[in-house]
This record gives structure tokens, C-alpha cells and sequence, in this order.
């Protein structure tokens, strides 16, 4: 990524539409937004109808090949010459098929590393004690080892990135676009199925030898639902004019250096993850709805407690019998306010909640506005996907607890 990066553009304000795997892979595969295209619970499907984005790369001539996760669970999606859908080695498959097969067209390469989604590793190649957790963790020994393992995943992928690009480079010289990106945050709290910037700003990285300025970095917001569109606009399409996604070329080329003045992000749920929540942010400021706070937020962060991805969730539960800023923390993940607005610029962890700060009485009214006028414009009816765990009852136990395990 280092090396990307020097070479390419990077950006700081890119998000996904909606920060779980499903939902998420759609909007980059429609250039639609969650309510639009249907699957907005992860798990679930598109509506009946929906097009896909890579049939007019498919129409201007491209072969369209996929390598490991792309769509939510490997599956086909239209437009693709090629699909192989194992989870690991997905370099050596890339090799495998352009050593096999006779191309004569131009190409799109789609490779999806799982890596570091659940499980993670049990390798560790960071010392446990040296590394350092996000501020809003609960410290504890199990936390750390298992931040170790995740870090050791995300090192795996960024070595199967490299071999990606270096085939690449052999394959095309300079004559091809690489981007690199990541469909939402780490499976932590706060982080995946949470609309916080843990969850939703995602790494973009682009390189394109001769075109894309080496070593730059933008502060454009861009989202996922921009990805395809900008790749076919560079491509010489056109994609259709109902979509939610737009292209950012001129931002890559330098012609611009801006793209949205919006950035509108969703969560409905998946699962025993019921929690709706929708967001807006406009410059500095971020304001989130929390649609239904008289219900517990949880999702698979807490609720799966097994090893390799929740299983220090224990430790955290222990902690907090005896230390109050523990307490607090755990508070905060399952209690959430209805409105919630923060400065990004002062505050950029999102710890503090200026919605019932007088001072910014205008700017939650504004925002306020903006995001009810864009979900009525969306057609989003605002609905979890199944009924929530009310506060008014005890948090479910949904996971066996560790002396039953």
C-alpha cells in the first residue's frame, strides 16, 4: 500500500455506501444506494429488475474477470467472462487464467481479498504487548492478541496485493488503472455495521502511470457508489443517468479537486444485527439518526464469541465490573441517542456528541433537513429488517457464554 500510495493518488474522504459486505458490494456492482437497489440487510438480495454496472464495460469490448471475493459470497454477477470464486491464492488463479486463456480484447481485473474479515489468523507477527489499540477499545490482554492476529492478516492481503500489481505491471506495463479499496471498517466495535467514520471511510488508493500524479493526496469525498461509473467514464461509456454514483475522473486527472459536497451513508442490519441508522455529512460536520433508540445496537462484533473475532468481548465484559471508564465504553456501544452530530475536524473518533450542545441548534436543524429530504428522495421507508432488542428488557444472550464453551 506504501508503494501504491507514492505512486497514485490517495484519498481521505472516501466511504462506502453502507458499512457491511452485502450491501455494500451492490452499491459498488449498481451505482446505487441501499434503499434503491434492495439489498439493504446484509444477506439479503437486489430487488427484481436491478442492472449490474459491468455488462457496458462487457459492451465496450472488455473481458471481465473476478478472482475471490468481489460480490457478497463470491457468487456471479452479470457481465462476467470469468469467475473464481476461492477465497485464497487468488494471484496465483489470476496468473493461472491469463497464462490459459487467449484475451484479445482489453481488461477488467476484479480481485477481492477476505482478508482481514473474520476469522482472523492465529498467526501473530506483531508482539501483543507492543502493538496499539484504537482509543475506544477496552485494553485487555485477550484485545490485544487478537488485534495482533488481525494486523497479521491485513498484512497478508497487502502482500497479495503487491503480487497482484506486479503481475499487473508485467502483464500491461504502464497502460492500466489500479485502485485499491475496502468495502467498510474492521469487524471492531464501532467500526463494521456502525455509520461512525471507524465503520464507513474507507481506504481508495488509484494508479495509473502517466496520468494519476505520483504521491498526491485529496480530500475529495468520493463514494463507492463512484468507483464503476468513474472507471467506465475513463473507459469511454457512459453509464445510465438514474444512478447514484458519478464519476471522479477529474479529481484523478487534476482537472478538480472536489466531487461530492454530500456524503450520505446507511445501516439497516443482518441477522441478530437490528439497528437502522442513516447519516449525513456536509464539510466538517457529521450527523447520524439513530433510528431506533429505544433498542440495543448490536451486531457480530459482540454477539459471535468465538475465536478469531469476538471471543475478547469476554474480557471486555469482565473489565467493566470493576473499572468505570470500561463501563462507559460498553455504554456507549449498546446504548445509542437518537441524534447524534460531530465536528470531524475537532473531534475526528467521534467521541463527542454536539446534538444538544445549543451552539450548533442551526447546524442539527440543517442537517436534520438535508438527510430527511435525500432518504424521502431515496424511498428509504427508515425500517429495521426484523424487530430490535428494546433497552426495556435485559441485552440478549445470544452467544453461549464462556463456561458453557
Amino acid at each position: 500500500m506504501d508503494r501504491l500510495a507514492a505512486a497514485g493518488m490517495t484519498f481521505d474522504n472516501a466511504y462506502v455506501a453502507s458499512p457491511s459486505c452485502g450491501p455494500s458490494r451492490f452499491s459498488l456492482l449498481t451505482g446505487l444506494m441501499p434503499a434503491r437497489h434492495g439489498a439493504h440487510a446484509n444477506h439479503s438480495e437486489v430487488k427484481p429488475g436491478i442492472s449490474f454496472l459491468p455488462p457496458i464495460l462487457k459492451a465496450l469490448g472488455y473481458h471481465i474477470a473476478s478472482f475471490g471475493k468481489v460480490a457478497h459470497g463470491n457468487k456471479d454477477f452479470p457481465g462476467l467472462d470469468f469467475n473464481a470464486p476461492e477465497k485464497t491464492g487468488m494471484s496465483k488463479e489470476v496468473v493461472k487464467h491469463f497464462n490459459e486463456t487467449k484475451i484479445d480484447a482489453p481488461i477488467v481485473l476484479l480481485v477481492g481479498d477476505r482478508r482481514p474479515h473474520v476469522e482472523w489468523t492465529k498467526k501473530m507477527k506483531y508482539d501483543p504487548k507492543r502493538v496499539t489499540l484504537p482509543p475506544f477499545f477496552i485494553d485487555t490482554e485477550e484485545t490485544r492478541r487478537h488485534w495482533a492476529r488481525y494486523l497479521t492478516d491485513i498484512e497478508g492481503m497487502d502482500e497479495e496485493m503487491g503480487r497482484v500489481l506486479a503481475f499487473a505491471k508485467e502483464k500491461f506495463g504502464d497502460n492500466f488503472i489500479f485502485i485499491f479499496t475496502s468495502d467498510h471498517g474492521g469487524q471492531w466495535p464501532f467500526g463494521k455495521w456502525n455509520l461512525y467514520d471507524y465503520g464507513t471511510r474507507v481506504p481508495l488508493v488509484a494508479y495509473w502511470p502517466g496520468h494519476i500524479e505520483a504521491g498526491v493526496r485529496t480530500d475529495a469525498m468520493v463514494s463507492w457508489v463512484d468507483i464503476l461509473p468513474t472507471l467506465i467514464d475513463m473507459a469511454g461509456g457512459k453509464t445510465p443517468a438514474d444512478i447514484d454514483g458519478k464519476s471522479f475522473a477529474g479529481v484523478l486527472l487534476g482537472k478538480t479537486k472536489t466531487h461530492r459536497s454530500k456524503i450520505f451513508t446507511t445501516h439497516t442490519g443482518g441477522g441478530d444485527n437490528i439497528f437502522p441508522i442513516r447519516s449525513v455529512r456536509i464539510g466538517q460536520y457529521k450527523y447520524i439518526h439513530n433510528l431506533r433508540p429505544d433498542a440495543y445496537h448490536m451486531n457480530a462484533s459482540d454477539r459471535h464469541r468465538t475465536d478469531g473475532r469476538g471471543l475478547y468481548w469476554d474480557s471486555w465484559d469482565e473489565a467493566a465490573k470493576t473499572d468505570p471508564k470500561a463501563a462507559a465504553i460498553i455504554e456507549r456501544y449498546y446504548i445509542r441517542p437518537e441524534f447524534q452530530l460531530f465536528d470531524l475536524d475537532k473531534d475526528p473518533l467521534e467521541l463527542d456528541n454536539l446534538a444538544d450542545n445549543p451552539e450548533y441548534k442551526n447546524k442539527l436543524a440543517k442537517l436534520r433537513a438535508e438527510l430527511k429530504t435525500w432518504t424521502t428522495a431515496q424511498g428509504d421507508e427508515l425500517l429495521p429488517h426484523a424487530d430490535p432488542y428494546l433497552t426495556s428488557a435485559p441485552i440478549p444472550i445470544l452467544w453461549q457464554p464462556a463456561k458453557e464453551r
